[in-house]
């Protein structure tokens, strides 16, 4: 990366005992077992959009203890990424927004200006990349941009750094090239997406970084 509860009977049974009628003991543990299934149904999940990070989440939804809190409920490791898709279990406290519907849709195609097509994966992503890096003289071959994308992100475009120095200055790494905002809107590529989880706007805006540090993509064999 660049430097810089089933639900359960809410009437207790009744018990005749020699003609009469005792609800007391059963009655109090029926109704603690009903506080129990509601407290589990009760439980607050978020399902991660596009362009989600677990710093977004936790400040959005106002989890208490932050995105590590986040990360903690629901088991993630470093390097802390999600995808969209995913339901999370968020802490006890947190007030999340309205949910938004929740849409999927299958793999396309993008087009370049050129007019070709790209299948909407890493191989197009990367051939669309080059495409309008030739437009603009930046040079990068493909094998020099998915050898360093498996090394940064392992072809997640949501990934996202929230560990290292960048993250605790508050700038994480982000994206397939796991650039950081700074650096992606100084050397975005005109024509391309604002959105630093665009991945083709990722990866163009960081071979153009790698080109006027390092020559080009391909002399990146490292963190750069």
């Amino acid at each position: 990366m660049p430097r810089h509860a089933r639900k359960r009977p809410s009437r207790a049974p009744r018990l005749a005992v020699r003609g009469a009628v005792t609800v007391g003991a059963l009655a109090l543990v029926s109704t603690a077992a009903l506080g129990t299934a509601q407290a589990a149904s009760a439980a607050t999940t978020y399902t991660v959009r596009a362009g989600d990070h677990l710093s977004s989440i936790a400040r959005t939804q106002h989890v208490p203890g932050g995105w590590p809190a986040i990360a903690s409920a629901n088991h993630i490791a470093s390097p802390y990424t999600v995808r969209p898709g995913q339901v999370l279990t968020l802490p006890a406290g947190s007030a999340p927004a309205a949910k938004p519907a929740v849409t999927t849709k299958a793999a396309t195609t993008t087009t370049a200006v050129s007019g070709q097509t790209y299948t909407n994966n890493l191989d197009g992503w990367i051939k669309h990349s080059l495409a309008i890096m030739a437009q603009n003289g930046i040079p990068g071959s493909y094998n020099g941009i998915y050898r360093n994308v498996m090394r940064e992100s392992s072809g997640n475009p949501n990934a996202i750094n929230l560990w290292d120095s960048n993250a605790a200055a508050g700038h994480p790494s982000i994206g397939l090239l796991q650039v950081i905002q700074s650096t992606f809107t100084a050397y975005h590529v005109p024509g391309t997406s604002s959105s630093i989880y665009d991945p083709v706007a990722n990866i163009t805006a960081a071979c153009n970084y790698a080109y006027h540090r390092y020559g080009s993509i391909d002399n990146v064999n490292g963190p750069y």
